[in-house]
């Protein structure tokens, strides 16, 4: 199926190159009419300058103009059309590149690692080459945010439905997402607007009915002045003097209100740009899943509030014209109009911007779930069963990173039991107790799981696999594995059913020591509802099977000890037999010896 993917991309990508190359032809067209039908324009007006009676020349100057504007407006929407084809190519470019274990055209979420959390350090969520970097495809930084919430366990839902609904849809996706390609919105900026916009000093009196009407009568008597005096009924001095005063009383009205509205809102006018072409986007959306309805209804208001916006940050940017700001002001008060706009819209929508700003994100999380069940047809969907208990049932269960090289295991937690699992360095232990934990994260969240059958129930995670010292704060690694079973502990005693992944109970400490704080430590655990996989290269800690044959069961990855070391990569019942380290430490000073 990846090759199927890889020639469905590759064809998308070649149909949009040829359809490009023959848009940037035709503007290479109307570039050359534009310089045509301009000169045209041109030599017709000094034609009339030349010839006598040759009023003729002012009709085909016109209509030469006239040529040049419409070929000018068919250049830019041809511009515009090439600009997102090519986003749209980088779209299927990337994830031609992402089949081949290139994610580098997707952010890899670098500021959501945290070493504390209860699992994603450990699981590789975040990071160059985790699983954040491979289904990330967010166009807003409050779609990664989501995303990093679900991945992470901030947010938990099932959205499978959305997930499989979405996932067929791969026009409206990729379409989506080339809206981020070269401008990823800044949600944390447009909310940060809303907030300050929120708290703007623009007093209300500019919304009243009676200022309004003033209004109004000051526009009509201005511009009776004007007929007045053009039909000399009245002096030109008084439109003239009516027109300068009424200017600079607006102006000076005005100022400083719509200098703070400019301040505020105006930093993030392509941000509110790119946000409505996501929004109409959204709104496009045809076979809507029925838990996102409400809020695509919901977005389809938004877009007359951007609009809106739009038309507010339009009436800024015009001002900087000085003649038509004078021109607008004096004849029509626009700064006046432009205020009682900016607040119509402040009481209209300004606290909906929040929730808007939300449901886009979470839209945007979907794309990218969306997107990696599209890309792993060979995965299958998770059963998730109610249950008050730890449930994990596995049949051929893999790492998704690893692809079609992996090795498939089976395997069952029974809920209150420990599973301790001994091998050899390499054998596969560290990605086995990863493969679990990540698929575990894929299923919660309703994405494809990397296994032919997986079964589980809600439950808490928590796991020890990468314990780093922290040289700054003076913690030393024996330190820092004390601190996170501390965190292990605590967290354990909150969430009433955890499934815990260790590797290794306190490797920075010596053998015997090792073994006695291991099984103390794991002597106190099974007192509380938790269930537990342990790797570990101590055989003795395989002892607890025969102490507590109950809760306790030994699990190992063998290895075959030859002229070289196989490694089979199967989980089977039992301990580890055979160990490698002195093996390929004997291969390596026979080298050093040969040498």
């Amino acid at each position: 199926m990846k090759m199927d993917l890889t020639q469905f991309y590759h064809d998308k990508a070649t149909a949009l190159v040829s359809r490009i190359t023959v848009l940037k032809g035709r503007g290479h067209l109307l570039v050359t009419g534009e310089i045509a039908s301009f000169l045209l324009a041109i030599g017709f007006v000094v034609l009339f300058t030349l010839m006598d009676e040759a009023s003729w020349t002012l009709l085909l100057a016109v209509l030469s103009m006239g040529t040049y504007i419409a070929i000018r407006y068919f250049d830019v929407k041809n511009s515009e059309q090439i600009e997102s084809l090519e986003r749209l190519r980088l779209v299927y470019d990337h994830e031609l590149r992402g089949l081949q274990g290139d994610f580098s055209g997707f952010d890899k979420g670098d500021p959501y690692k945290d070493e504390h959390h209860p699992f994603s350090f450990d699981l590789d969520i975040f990071g160059q080459d985790s699983l954040f970097h491979r289904i990330n495809r967010t166009v807003t930084t409050g779609g990664s945010d989501t995303l990093a919430d679900y991945l992470s366990f901030r947010k938990v839902k099932d959205q499978s439905a959305e997930i499989q609904q979405l996932s067929q849809n791969e026009p409206w996706r990729a379409e989506f997402m080339s809206l981020g390609k070269g401008r990823v919105i800044d949600s944390t900026a447009i909310l940060r607007v809303v907030e300050a916009v929120s708290t703007l000093p623009v007093s209300r009196q500019y919304a009243s009915p009676v200022l309004s009407l003033l209004a109004w009568l000051l526009i009509l008597g201005f511009l009776s002045s004007v007929v007045g005096a053009a039909c000399g009924k009245v002096s030109a001095q008084l439109p003239i003097w009516w027109g300068i005063l009424q200017f600079f009383f607006v102006y000076g009205v005005t100022a400083k209100a719509l200098r703070q509205v400019s301040k505020v809102v105006g930093a993030i006018h392509g941000q509110l740009i790119n946000e409505i072409a996501v929004i109409r986007h959204c709104t496009r959306l045809q076979e809507v899943p029925a838990s996102l309805r409400p809020s695509i209804s919901a977005l389809k208001e938004s877009v007359v509030s951007f609009e809106e916006l739009e038309k507010v940050l339009q009436g800024l940017d015009r001002r900087g014209n000085i003649l038509g700001l004078f021109l607008f002001d004096a004849f029509f008060l626009s700064d006046f109009f432009l205020v009682r706009k900016f607040l119509k819209w402040q009481d209209m929508y300004l606290g909906k911007m929040r929730s808007w700003t939300d449901q886009v994100s979470e839209i945007d999380a979907l794309v990218s779930m969306a997107t990696f069940h599209f890309n792993h047809p060979e995965a299958c969907t998770v059963e998730i069963v109610e249950a008050d208990a730890v449930v994990y049932e596995a049949k051929n269960i893999y790492h998704p990173f690893l692809g079609a090289k992996a090795v498939k295991n089976d395997f069952t937690i029974q809920d209150g039991n420990y599973y301790i699992i001994t091998g050899a360095n390499m054998a596969g232990k560290s990605t086995f107790l990863r493969t679990l934990g990540i698929n575990y994260v894929l299923g919660m969240n309703g994405m494809p799981v990397f296994a032919d059958s997986l079964k589980i129930s809600r439950f808490a995670l928590f796991s020890s696999m990468r314990t780093t010292d922290d040289l700054t704060h003076g913690i030393s690694y024996f330190n820092a594995e004390l601190l996170r079973l501390q965190q292990l502990m605590a967290f354990c005693q909150c969430h009433p059913h955890t499934l815990i992944i260790l590797d290794e109970i306190l490797k920075g400490t010596n053998s015997l020591d090792k073994l006695n704080g291991s099984r103390l430590f794991l002597q106190a655990i099974q007192k509380l509802p938790v269930s537990g996989i342990i790797a570990t290269h101590d055989l003795e800690l395989s002892k607890m099977a025969d102490e507590f044959p109950a809760t306790f069961h030994n699990y190992c990855f063998e290895i075959e000890l030859g002229t070289d070391v196989t490694y089979s990569y199967r989980i089977t019942p039992g301990v580890a037999r055979n160990q490698n380290a002195t093996f390929l430490l004997n291969n390596i000073l026979k080298t050093l010896h040969t040498s």
